[in-house]
């Protein structure tokens, strides 16, 4: 299962995210992991990619593949565009959690 932190300031404002799994790593192979962890992978690097390429914001990230451990965390206030990006992976991964579900994926949020 691929969990994800979502991590929020005191004003409810994404601040970073991590996460850890694989979609795949069930008893049995179940249809859908693949498209799952591919998506999930998608989101995540195309928001980190397009935060450093496109925004100013100041970011700290690291990523394990093969544990598929990825975390990333602004490091001071992100600005608008960085935030609407932040924004946007959260709304993918709810989607992804909503048709999905367990045991593919599983999204809480954290106060930092």
């Amino acid at each position: 299962m691929i969990n994800v932190t979502v991590l929020v300031d005191s004003e409810d404002c994404y601040c970073g995210l991590l996460m850890s799994g694989h979609a795949g790593y069930v008893d049995k192979h179940q249809e859908g992991q693949e498209l799952v962890c591919a998506a999930v992978s998608a989101l995540t690097l195309n928001m980190a990619n397009s935060v450093e390429h496109f925004t100013d914001a100041k970011f700290e990230a690291e990523i394990e593949e093969k544990s598929g451990i990825f975390h990333f965390r602004f490091i001071e206030k992100a600005d608008a565009g960085a935030m609407l990006l932040m924004n946007s992976l959260v709304f993918g991964l709810l989607d992804i959690e909503e048709s999905y579900g367990e045991p593919y994926i599983k999204i809480r949020y954290k106060e930092v």
